[in-house]
């Protein structure tokens, strides 16, 4: 797959968009795994060559090997064909000093500032700022009897408790959530909202220098290690992005499955261990992030039967990782994942993975969000057929758009600061 630059999009490769994606991709991966194996041939929007790894095995050593395989976008092949409206390049990045987009030596500099600052966070004090601000969204819609819970609860608490966490004024957090969404549905604004994102993340900067707190940027701002105000930003807006909308999503689907299954009916009845099974199979079943970008060849090499090139760009399905066939029989006969096995992609995998303490801080975001919702509208329903249900149209990331639901009218609980 060594396309030349400036040269034309390989053929037969697998369009990388389309409805089907956004309907049902697991049927798109199965099909996948049928025709091309664990390692797919896919091209991006505007012509652009990937391969997607959908193989458990394969994904496993693509993330295991950061010399072989790092994440170093600098690498691409592709570069002399990238436009600057190219509405992925915010997704896929382009090589610049934050904790995202850095490999080696300098991504584990910002690793050992971000990560302990993360860890800082006080998860009681979390827990009971999600209480809160659940109620007061909850409070918003809750004398209707009806409501969208994606719109008016699972998109807007993540961005809201983030908000808390870095320090951010709740005045802010709207419209952060709505750049957000800008840069994550890859559309012709989301180099726009990339462009607001910085700006919200650079004003929080000055105001954290000038009058620091017990917050997560006065936390990084206190490591001794000196950056520039840009790898501040830079590494904000990751903490950022990468705490909002998979927390949504994650909200929003393990409420859907609590919904629509009558294995956690009793959920809905006030029982908890529910709660934690529905949000586990979810991670396996219907994880936030169903690919991420990406890996870079660091040289030629093989993976499975395909031969990748020096600066070939690297697609981790994870999603589809977490749906191989060969790797869900080895957990039982059936091929169902036990309850409490973690051994899933949804944070991806190896040096560049999820820092733990942040899948700590969206668990405790989700999980209580749900919780809340469960103690305040017990009788809580689908408002429309399950077969109606939308979701987000993106290949990268899966959430539902939409989540009507009716239940009895309550009065809203008030006395919020």
């Amino acid at each position: 797959m060594s396309t030349p630059t400036g040269a034309c999009p390989i053929t037969g490769a697998v369009p990388l968009s389309g409805p089907e994606f956004h309907i049902e991709p697991h049927e798109v991966y199965r099909r996948m795994r049928r025709d091309h194996g664990p390692v797919v041939e896919v091209e991006l929007p505007g012509g652009f060559p990937a391969w997607l790894i959908i193989g458990y095995r394969e994904l496993h050593q693509v993330t295991s090997d950061p010399l072989l395989f790092p994440r170093d976008v600098s690498l691409w092949n592709q570069w002399g064909r990238v436009p600057e409206d190219w509405p992925l390049l915010p997704m896929v990045g382009r090589p610049m000093p934050s904790i995202y987009f850095t490999a080696g030596a300098e991504h584990r500099r910002h690793l050992a500032m971000v990560e302990p600052a993360l860890d800082a966070v006080d998860h009681f004090e979390l827990r009971r700022a999600c209480e809160e601000i659940a109620d007061r969204l909850i409070d918003g819609f809750c004398g209707r009897g009806t409501a969208d819970l994606m719109a008016e609860f699972a998109v807007r608490l993540p961005v809201l408790a983030l908000a808390r966490i870095l320090g951010l004024p709740d005045v802010d957090a709207a419209d952060l959530a709505l750049v957000i969404k800008m840069l994550a549905d890859g559309g012709a604004d989301a180099q726009a909202g990339h462009a607001r994102f910085g700006e919200h993340m650079a004003r929080l900067l000055a105001a954290k220098k000038a009058r620091p707190g017990g917050d997560l940027v006065s936390l990084m701002l206190a490591d001794p290690e000196p950056f520039t105000d840009e790898e501040y930003i830079m590494d904000l807006m990751a903490i950022t992005a990468a705490g909002h909308l998979p927390t949504a999503d994650w909200l929003g689907t393990s409420m859907r499955l609590m919904l629509t299954d009558d294995r956690f009916a009793n959920a809905l009845g006030g029982g908890r261990r529910s709660v934690g099974e529905a949000m586990s199979e979810v991670l396996w079943e219907e994880g936030p992030t169903s690919i991420l970008a990406g890996r870079w060849a660091a040289r030629d090499t093989r993976l499975a039967d395909k031969t990748i090139r020096a600066g070939d760009m690297l697609l981790l399905g994870l999603a589809a990782a977490n749906l191989d066939p060969h790797v869900r029989q080895s957990f039982s006969e059936g091929g169902s994942v036990p309850t409490g096995n973690n051994a899933h992609f949804a944070f991806s995998y190896g040096e560049y993975r999820c820092p733990f303490p942040a899948q700590q801080i969206a668990e405790i975001i989700a999980r209580t969000g749900i919780e809340v919702l469960l103690d305040r509208l017990p009788d809580m329903d689908l408002a429309v057929p399950a077969d109606q249900l939308t979701r987000r149209p993106s290949a990268f990331l899966r959430g539902m758009s939409a989540l009507p639901v009716r239940f009895t009218p309550v009065r809203p609980v008030g006395g919020f600061s």
